[in-house]
Parts: C-alpha cells; structure tokens; sequence
C-alpha cells in the first residue's frame, strides 16, 4: 500500500534500491509464491534474480565487492520480500547473518575469502545453534569440538537449519572447553563456545567427510525454503576456520547475528502483516452482503482501522532497532521489542484478514491461507515471545534500576 509503513529521511539511494525491489516483488514474486509454496518447491529463479539485483552483498561492505548498505536499507528490503513471500527472506536472512558475523568477528583472512564470493552470492550463508535437545537454552549445547594437531574434531547434531541443503558455508556454535576445566566450563557455558566456519557442498545426504545433511524437514508453512537437521561424526575443521581466530568467543558472535536476525524477523512480520492487510481491504471492498460491500459494514471498518494501526506500529518499532543498531550502539532491548511486538500483531492482522475474507480464506485458491500458515513461525524464530520478554525485561531493569 502506498499510504502505510512508510519510513522517514531514506537517500535516493535507499529509494531506489526499494523501489527496485518493490518492482520485483510485484512482478516475479507474488505471481507464482502461493504455486511454488503448495509444491514445497525451492524459489530457484527466484534466488537466482535477487542474485542478478546484488541483494546477496546488499550488506556487505564495497570493499568485497558489495553494495556497503546498512542495516535499515537491508530490513526495509526484506520486508519487501516477505510480502511477497517469507521464505525467501528467510533465504537471505541466513546469508546475511553469517556475512555480517565475518564482517564484525572474522579474521582479515576469513573476510578476504568468503566475503567476496558471498556478495556475489556464489557462496551461501547459514548459520546454526540449535540442537534436537534444546530451544532457546543455548547454553545447553552439547555438540563438540576437540583440538587435534592443526585441527578440531566436530561431533553432534544440530537443528533448524534454515539453508540447510542449499548453504556452501555454514557458521556452527559448539562447545570447545579448550583451556576451561570442566567446573569453569560448567559454571560458565557460554565462555566455552566457539564458532567455526564450515565450507560444504550444497544438497543433502554426506556433504563432506563427516558431515551429513539428513534432507528437508517437512514444515505447516514456512515451505519452499529448505529447513535441515545437521549431523557432524568425526568432522575434521581447519584451526584458521574458527571465527575470529580464537575459540571461547562464539557465543557472542553468535548473540551479535542473532540481534539482526531479529530485525530481520521483525522486518519479515511486517511484510507479511502488510500483505495481509492488502488482501483483507481488497476483498472487503469485492464482497457484498446485505446489499453492500463487506468494507462499509461498521464491523469491519473497525477491523481495517486495527490491522492499519498494527501495521504501523510494528514498522515503526522496527526502523527504530534498524537504525540503533546501524549507529554502533547496543539494541538488544529495541531488537527484542521490535521482534515481539511485529510478531504478534503479523499473527493478529493476518487472522483479522482471514475472518474477513469468511469460509474463502480457508481455501488454498486464496493467498491469505498461505500467509495464515506462515504467521505462526516468526513467533518462534530468533527467539520465542516469551524469551524475548526475558531480554526486555532484564535491559528495563538494568535502565531503571532503583537506587534507594
């Protein structure tokens, strides 16, 4: 819609590059996302466009061969994106994550090699923390690695993997107790953990020696996208392949990524609350009861006025953490906020479309059924509602605390 989720003080830089997106959105997405969406089937000409537009070194600093665009500019795209289809911005969402964790963590080796190559979206990003035994308790980790000569020996099962199949890299959290006894490692997990960076062969079954991707995990929506466990026996990783350089660091590295993958989370709620909303106030205006449109019953002005209001704020929040995070400063409570908040009213305003929309919004021939499906995992992804509550509620504590 033109009149909502505007944002303020752009360059023509950021405008162009939004309306450029907008465009494709328009004409290469939406046409046919519900189609590949029912198939379950990966957006390759799709992937393949954003890659001819540059949007895979979107972030990615000129000096490696990318656009060097900050944070807002890359949210504000990805809300594009995710109202045209949401797995597609969970595809670049993962990309993104690890270039920014090797811009800001890396090693100027592991920068020189892997940036490059992922501007030009020859290699694919994904990141993983989560295991089959755990949630958001990331210091319950157990996979493993142990220093072999030159090299560290990976053992352990992670979970979630968004890009699974289709990544050529992969940043992995483990524990590495290296230097820790085990009653340091035990009081303090999170100063045990490493990240490493994991070249593989895109697809599934054994990728490398000692690494295997087990196949797609079959999902209620969020399809298209591949989504994988991943299996490490024995997996041999060089020691210049750890993040940075120095083991006992990833988890803040990981926490760093996380903090925009949020955004983007929020960003993607967005989108997808603003499609919802196009849907419902289109239809509203095409279906007729009682000798009028739907939309001039009161009931459903009311419903219009609360998804728009939604709708705004939710983008507003968002831009908000965008840009606080695009300034140098700490926004982990304006990211948590932003995540919950946008999560919950893209939940709320897609509903709201599809009661307007009455018994025609339970069939696949409209696209609110599919959005209806999607909704429910930004609930979950970077963080549940009630974890980002946790956040929220310790850096609250932390502003305002009482001094008497």
């Amino acid at each position: 819609m033109a009149r909502l989720a505007q944002t303020a003080g752009l360059t023509d830089v950021q405008q162009e590059i939004l309306s450029t997106v907008r465009d494709f959105v328009d004409k290469e997405i939406i046409p046919v996302a519900t189609g590949l969406e029912h198939r379950d089937e990966y957006p390759q000409q799709i992937v393949d466009g954003l890659k001819e537009l540059g949007l895979f070194g979107l972030m990615i600093p000129e000096e490696y061969g990318g656009l060097g665009e900050s944070l807002l500019t890359y949210a504000l795209c990805v809300e594009e994106i995710a109202r045209g289809w949401m797995s597609v911005s969970g595809i670049i969402n993962t990309h993104f994550i690890v270039a920014y964790m090797l811009k800001q963590h890396g090693t100027q080796e592991q920068k020189d090699h892997f940036l490059p190559r992922m501007a030009a979206g020859d290699i694919r990003g994904a990141f993983s923390m989560s295991e089959p035994g755990l949630g958001s308790d990331v210091s319950a980790i157990t996979s493993k690695a142990v220093k072999d000569g030159d090299e560290y020996v990976l053992n352990g099962q992670k979970m979630w993997l968004t890009n699974g199949g289709t990544s050529s890299l992969v940043a992995v959290l483990v524990r590495s107790d290296e230097g820790h006894s085990p009653e340091e490692a035990a009081a303090k997990p999170h100063k045990s953990m490493t990240t490493f960076l994991v070249e593989k062969e895109p697809g599934f079954g054994e990728v490398r020696p000692g690494l295997t991707i087990p196949g797609k995990i079959d999902k209620m929506g969020y399809k298209g996208v591949d989504t994988t466990e991943l299996i490490m026996d024995g997996l041999r990783v060089p020691a210049d392949r750890v993040l940075g350089g120095v083991t006992g660091r990833g988890f803040y590295q990981m926490m760093d990524g996380v903090e925009v993958g949020r955004v983007n989370v929020a960003a993607r709620g967005c989108g997808v609350a603003q499609r919802a909303f196009e849907l419902g106030v289109r239809y509203a205006q095409q279906r007729h009861t009682f000798g009028k449109p739907i939309a001039q019953h009161q009931a459903i002005q009311f419903k219009l006025a609360e998804m728009a209001t939604k709708v705004e704020a939710a983008h507003a929040m968002m831009v908000n953490a965008a840009r606080k995070k695009d300034s140098g400063e700490r926004n982990d409570l304006e990211a948590g906020m932003a995540k919950y908040l946008a999560s919950e009213y893209c939940k709320e305003v897609v509903e709201d479309a599809f009661r307007i929309h009455g018994g025609y919004g339970f069939s696949k021939e409209y696209e609110i059924e599919r959005l209806y499906r999607e909704a429910p995992m930004l609930l979950i992804g970077e963080g549940t509602a009630e974890i980002q509550k946790m956040i929220i509620g310790r850096r609250l504590l932390e502003e305002y605390r009482f001094q008497g």
